[in-house]
C-alpha cells in the first residue's frame, strides 16, 4: 500500500464501493490489492506468445514478477504472474489455430462483466463479432472472445473465483489499456454502447486526436483510444495494448533493451501525467509502461 489522496473504490479499502471520487483535504492509505472490479473494467493481462519460456524470463526480468506455473493441458502450463503472491497477470503459449490464423505474439485484454453470455450477445447487436461464443474456465469464471467493429479483439470476464489481476496501478501492475483503432468514432460508440464508458475528448488543438474513458462509478480514467498512426501499414490491425507501470521509464526501457526486448516509442512526455514507452517483448509482443509523474525518480 502506498499513501495517496483518498481510496480507490472497489479496493480492500473501500470494500463497499461507496464513492468513486477522491476528497482531497486529507491524506488515506489507498490500497491497491482488489477484491472485486466493477463492470467494464479491464482485469487481466494476458500473454500469448511463441516461446513461453523465453517469455517468462523475459517479463520476470524486466518487473520482478513471481510465476505460478499451473498444468492447463497435456504438454501446456499457464504461467501466472504475481507480485506479493496476488496475481497481476499471465502468458501461455498460442494454439496452432491461433497462429495459422496469422496472430503475432500480443497481449490479450480482458473486461470485467456481470454476464459473459449477455455482453457477447449485446457486442454482436452493436456490430461486433463474437469469435469464440461464452464458455466456462473451470471454475474461475466465464468468458468470450469478441472483435468489435473495426477489427480490435478483446474478451469479457464474468469472475466467479477469480477477478482477473488483485493489484492495479502500482509499480509491476496493468493501470492503464490503450486501442488503436482505424475508425475512433465507430469504436466509440461500440465500447460506449456495450460497457457504458464515459469518453473524454482531447481539447482542440491537442497533438494529436485522443479518448479518454472512464469506467462508471470506478474513478478516474483507465482507458485509452488513438487513431491508427499514418505510418502504420494498412495490414495493421486494430489492437488494444497493456501498461505496465514502473517507477521510472527510462531505467525500464533500458532494462528492456538488455532482455532482448526492443524501444519501439518514447520514452515519451505526458504532461502533468507521467513518462511512457512503447516496447516489443524478443517475441515481438507490444506493451507499454509508464511512470506516473509522482512516481518518477
Amino acid at each position: 500500500m502506498r499513501l495517496n489522496v483518498g481510496v480507490r473504490p472497489g479496493s480492500d479499502a473501500d470494500p463497499q464501493g461507496s464513492d468513486p471520487g477522491l476528497t482531497p483535504n486529507y491524506l488515506e492509505v489507498l490500497v491497491a490489492e482488489f477484491t472485486r472490479h466493477a463492470p467494464g473494467t479491464f482485469c487481466w493481462p494476458e500473454l500469448a506468445t511463441t516461446d513461453q519460456a523465453a517469455a517468462v524470463a523475459f517479463y520476470r526480468g524486466l518487473f520482478g514478477w513471481d510465476v505460478n506455473d499451473q498444468p492447463l493441458g497435456p504438454g501446456e502450463t499457464y504461467s501466472t504472474f504475481q507480485l506479493r503472491g496476488l496475481d497481476v497477470g499471465a502468458a501461455y503459449t498460442m494454439r496452432e489455430q491461433e497462429r495459422q490464423g496469422g496472430a503475432p505474439p500480443h497481449w490479450n485484454a480482458y473486461v470485467t462483466v456481470e454476464s459473459a453470455d449477455a455482453a457477447a450477445a449485446r457486442a454482436q447487436n452493436l456490430g461486433g463479432i463474437v469469435l469464440a461464443p461464452p464458455f466456462d474456465v473451470m471454475d474461475a469464471g466465464r468468458m468470450s472472445v469478441i472483435q468489435d467493429p473495426t477489427g480490435a479483439v478483446f474478451q469479457v470476464w464474468q469472475a466467479n473465483k477469480s477477478i482477473g489481476a488483485r493489484i492495479l496501478n502500482e509499480p509491476g501492475s496493468l493501470c492503464w489499456t490503450e486501442l488503436t483503432t482505424s475508425d475512433a468514432s465507430v469504436a466509440e460508440a461500440f465500447y460506449v454502447g456495450l460497457f457504458g464508458w464515459l469518453p473524454k475528448h482531447a481539447t482542440p488543438g491537442s497533438p494529436m486526436p485522443y479518448t479518454e474513458f472512464t469506467v462508471a462509478d470506478a474513478g478516474g480514467p483507465t482507458i485509452g483510444m488513438m487513431p491508427k498512426p499514418p505510418n502504420l501499414p494498412p495490414e495493421v490491425p486494430s489492437c488494444w495494448m497493456p501498461y505496465i507501470q514502473v517507477a521510472n521509464a527510462d531505467e525500464s526501457a533500458a532494462t528492456a533493451a538488455t532482455l532482448g526486448g526492443q524501444i519501439v516509442y518514447g520514452p515519451h512526455d505526458i504532461p502533468d501525467a507521467g513518462r511512457f514507452v512503447v516496447l516489443a517483448d524478443p517475441q515481438g509482443a507490444s506493451f507499454a509502461t509508464f511512470a506516473p509523474r509522482a512516481a518518477r525518480k
